[in-house]
């Protein structure tokens, strides 16, 4: 991995995600596991195409299990986890269910007790990409030695975390229904350091390119999963797509000075809701008012304090959903999604330029549209 990236002319040093940590002691303890040979080091690939060789610590090798860790890196991006050890036991079991590799959590990595999160509830906070990069880094070693496993014999890996349920009382776990430890996440698996001032620049420089290419529309998405959904469920090439993060007042302001004439903007209903309120910093350290919000359009629906106080007690947004389902007000997200295109459009308060809204949901289906969302849509196919 390159350690270090610059961002307007100041050198931040990159960090690898508990996601890879995971994966990486993981790794490690199979194949201490099954060589009883102690490593020092481990090498993994990321989703991010990124290879990282991290250290092995913590080593204990027996007869019947190996245990080791890794130690989080955030790089210049620190949280709460940075300098925490995210350990990885490995066992031999009995194959029960026909499953060659068995994933679970242990002390230290939270339990999930509410809707709405990419992790069932009743289960350990690993959520999906982790889980799938420890069962890839596994699956390669299993494939190099699988003359020292036996017939009828499966890998079960326990992931803990001895520091998690303290470390975790500083994170947003307890508000996200989350108990008794940290989440193993990461969708790169890489952490980027980036300053906010720094971060916004990067992210208007690369608007200044596509304005230099010679586009003079654009699409806006806060990160990862706009971007997917641009492209697999519009059908739409991401070179027209722009991340901007939580900074979508920021964003906006730098494509009306680039002259974009039409703007269309795709993202999860967590964070377009805000903006449906007029809220144009995102990130829910600077404002979280989800449930408030939702509250108070449903409300104007016609729904009874009962419904309104079950949509309260959800803490994400896809909990919320997961209720409106099953309700006869549906037509909220298209009516959030036309608040969301008003708002940007006062705040612009520019005429020359279009607004087009799309809102999805955690599994990037389509939740809601402004009214003129689709005709937007077309002019980029």
């Amino acid at each position: 991995m390159e350690e270090y990236v610059y961002i307007d002319g100041k050198k931040y040093k990159r960090g690898y995600t508990t996601g890879s940590c995971a994966a990486a002691a993981s790794k490690a303890s199979v194949y201490m596991l099954l060589t009883k040979e102690k490593i020092y080091d481990i090498n993994i690939d990321t989703p991010k195409g990124i290879p990282l060789t991290l250290s092995v610590r913590n080593i204990e090798i027996s007869d019947d299990y190996a245990i080791c860790s890794i130690e989080k890196d955030g790089g210049d991006d620190i949280d709460a986890t940075h300098k925490m050890n995210i350990f990885a036991k490995a066992e031999l079991i009995d194959n029960l269910d026909d499953e060659e590799i068995l994933v679970t959590g242990g002390k230290g990595i939270g339990l999930v007790t509410k809707k709405g999160l990419s992790v069932e509830v009743g289960k350990h906070a690993i959520n999906p990409i982790p889980m799938k990069m420890i069962k890839s880094e596994v699956k390669n070693v299993i494939r190099e030695k699988e003359d020292f496993i036996e017939n009828n014999k499966s890998i079960k890996i326990t992931i803990f975390a001895p520091e998690g349920e303290e470390i975790a009382k500083k994170t947003f776990n307890p508000r996200l229904g989350i108990v008794g430890g940290i989440s193993i996440l990461g969708t790169t698996g890489i952490v980027e350091p980036m300053s906010e001032e720094g971060w916004k620049k990067s992210l208007s420089i690369e608007l200044e390119m596509k304005r230099a290419q010679g586009l003079d529309k654009i699409i806006l998405v806060p990160g990862n999963h706009g971007e997917e959904f641009i492209r697999e469920h519009l059908k739409i090439d991401i070179h027209n797509c722009v991340r901007m993060s939580n900074f979508v007042g920021y964003m906006l302001n730098e494509a009306k000075r680039l002259g974009f004439k039409k703007i269309l903007m795709a993202g999860h209903i967590g964070k377009f809701i805000k903006i449906s309120a007029g809220i144009f910093q995102t990130h829910s350290k600077v404002c979280d008012a989800r449930n408030e919000i939702m509250i108070a359009n449903l409300a104007l629906l016609g729904a009874d304090l009962d419904f309104l106080n079950k949509i309260n007690e959800c803490v994400t947004t896809e909990g919320a959903v997961e209720i409106i389902d099953d309700s006869r007000y549906k037509d909220i997200y298209n009516i959030l999604c036309d608040k969301c295109r008003n708002r940007v459009e006062q705040y612009l308060n520019e005429d020359d330029i279009e607004v087009g809204i799309y809102m999805f949901r955690m599994d990037k289906s389509l939740l809601g549209k402004s009214a003129n969302a689709d005709l937007i849509m077309e002019d980029f196919k």
